[in-house]
Order: C-alpha cells, then sequence, then structure tokens
C-alpha cells in the first residue's frame, strides 16, 4: 500500500489506523520482541521517518495496540463471564468460575498476554512522558472497568478487586513467556524431557494462579 501526504485530520487518522493495522498483522506473524520500526514501514508502505510523523517509536505503536486489544478483551469477557458464572452459586464457587473464565478468555488472547508481558520492560521505555500518561490514562479506564466486572459477580472481592484485576493482567503477561517458548527451548525439552517442567500451558497455569489468587483475597466466614 502507498499513501499520499496527509493534509485534513481525517487523512491522519486514516494513516494512523493504517499503521496500527498492520502492527497488528504483525504479531499475528511474530512475537512483540521481533516487531521492527523498519519492517513495520515497509509493510504500511511508508518511509520509516513518515511513521514517526504518527508515532514517536515502535513502543507508541505498540502501547495504543495494547490498548486497543485490551478493550476488545474486556468487552468480550463482559458477555463470557455472564455466560460462564452463575451468580447463585457459593461464594468459592464463583471464584473458580471467575477463574476459569478468566484463564481461558486469557488463553485465546495470546497476543495480548504477549504484549501485557512487555509492558513493563519494553513498552514503557522509548516514549515520552506525554505517550506513556496518556496510556496510563487509559490504562486506568480499562482497570476501573474490569474491577466492576468482577464485582458484579465477586461482589465480596470489594476493595481487593482492583488489584486483583491488576495483578491478573501482570500474571498472565508473565506466564505467556514461559508457554511459547523459542525454538532453542523447544529442542531442548525434546531432548531433554524432565526439563519439560518449565514449559507452562497458559490456560492451566493462570487458573491454578488466579484461583489461588481469588480464594487467597477473598474474606472468610
Amino acid at each position: 500500500m502507498t499513501f499520499q501526504r496527509a493534509r485534513t485530520e481525517e487523512q491522519r487518522e486514516i494513516r494512523r489506523r493504517a499503521i496500527l493495522d498492520a502492527a497488528s498483522a504483525m504479531l499475528d506473524e511474530m512475537p512483540v520482541a521481533a516487531v521492527t520500526l523498519n519492517e513495520l514501514s515497509r509493510r504500511v508502505g511508508l518511509a520509516k521517518p513518515n511513521v514517526l510523523r504518527y508515532f514517536e517509536s515502535r513502543e507508541a505503536v505498540l502501547l495504543e495496540l495494547l490498548d486497543r486489544f485490551l478493550r476488545e478483551w474486556l468487552t468480550d469477557l463482559a458477555q463470557e463471564l455472564a455466560a460462564g458464572v452463575d451468580e447463585e452459586l457459593s461464594t468459592a464457587e464463583r471464584a473458580t468460575a471467575v477463574a476459569e473464565v478468566l484463564s481461558r478468555s486469557l488463553a485465546g488472547r495470546v497476543v495480548l498476554c504477549d504484549l501485557f508481558g512487555a509492558q513493563g520492560s519494553v513498552l514503557e521505555h522509548n516514549v515520552s512522558v506525554e505517550v506513556v500518561a496518556r496510556y496510563k490514562r487509559a490504562s486506568l479506564d480499562r482497570l476501573t472497568t474490569m474491577t466492576e466486572l468482577l464485582r458484579t459477580y465477586l461482589p465480596e472481592l470489594g476493595e481487593n478487586a482492583t488489584l486483583f484485576s491488576l495483578h491478573t493482567m501482570v500474571m498472565a503477561g508473565a506466564l505467556s513467556a514461559y508457554s511459547t517458548p523459542p525454538p532453542s527451548l523447544q529442542a531442548a525439552y525434546r531432548a531433554e524431557p524432565d526439563l519439560a517442567h518449565f514449559h507452562l500451558e497458559l490456560e492451566d497455569s493462570l487458573k491454578l494462579a488466579l484461583t489461588a489468587a481469588l480464594l487467597g483475597v477473598l474474606p472468610r466466614r
């Protein structure tokens, strides 16, 4: 794809969406670490300096994508919780059901989990104060949305719902790194099966961690 110079705000927004869509397509093919500004520029049909007119860095592109994917996930999560959690169950049973829905939902969104994992160590670096502050303000809105969702099905969480929501995203990012080992590590696991204990299946690992966390923070009768 090639573009003429964007002269109106509408044209600039079209250009921004095209860059984000190209980056999203790349993430379907490769991990976050492999996404480069040079390849993104090539795919979107713009010179690298022109891409930088719309996003100040690769990390700024990926932060905006993370927010997009997070919004989409929370929209889907509302429906998944409604279908998967019976509000008439006991507190412990609802907690277990919520953990199961969360783990299944996140395991089906590998790219989102990969971005969660890169957020603190990579994506929030090489960006200006303005960009990272704008992203964090948006993140507060997403955190509020998730907190309210969880309180719908587990009102017993109270103030712990916010912290649990944040920990869920952090755990999804951390565990995803162990569920998608690089080719060299996969070969090592095949050669020495005992080493495969370090290869964690994302959904099962998340379910165990989230269930334990929920049951741990819920009040005891």
